[in-house]
């Protein structure tokens, strides 16, 4: 079976960008398509320090094994997808999720040709450079980007509150659809597009 990763970033457990990231999981599910959410924890993750130990030893790790890159890496090796989330934090992903993408793809995870995807939450500013911040290192190492209706961004503060926004909810379905449809068509060469859903608008002036 198809697996996809999906990697959260948050602090928060259960907080929104795991509404964001399980509500494009289920639909993964249901077109037939496993999923794994890793958290990233509370704990830190070392940022790369371009020691290049990792290629000159051919370890396809880093050579740092303390924190979680290495079993990412792992796990990243025999899905067929990539999904990463994070909160924005001052305009920006978190740090720790940043360092966790950076070094397992320069340590040498093997993501060549699998779909890629970034998703953003946030309060209120910042969430389209904190997406694209997300979404850049994957088109540097041949990840075709899973796209959707808008960019792949939810809105809340307060855990719970990024479903009611039902246009950013709809993008998570939309953009899991499409991911879903990659991986088939790059398996099969015939897979049947995805059917979009009726476009539901989401306003935050109350």
């Amino acid at each position: 079976m198809s697996k996809v990763l999906l990697i959260n970033g948050s602090p928060h457990e259960q907080g929104n960008t795991y509404l964001a990231l399980n509500e494009a999981a289920q639909v993964l599910n249901a077109e037939g398509i496993d999923t794994e959410i890793v958290w990233i924890g509370t704990k830190p993750v070392r940022g790369c320090i371009a020691c290049g130990m990792c290629a000159q030893k051919g370890l396809g790790h880093c050579v740092f094994n303390d924190d979680l890159c290495n079993s990412v890496i792992d796990k990243m090796n025999t899905a067929q997808g990539l999904i990463v989330g994070s909160p924005v934090y001052y305009g920006t992903p978190t740090g720790n999720v940043l360092n966790l993408v950076h070094r397992m793809l320069f340590a040498g995870a093997q993501v060549a040709g699998k779909p890629a995807a970034a998703v953003a939450i946030c309060r209120r500013g910042g969430a389209s450079a904190a997406f694209q911040t997300l979404q850049m290192p994957f088109q540097m190492v041949n990840m075709p980007l899973a796209t959707s209706q808008y960019w792949n961004i939810a809105y809340g503060r307060e855990p719970g509150e990024a479903t009611q926004d039902a246009e950013g909810m709809q993008t998570m379905r939309t953009m899991a659809r499409n991911m879903a449809w990659m991986i088939k068509q790059f398996q099969s060469g015939n897979a049947a597009a995805p059917e979009p859903e009726p476009w539901q608008s989401t306003h935050f002036i109350r």
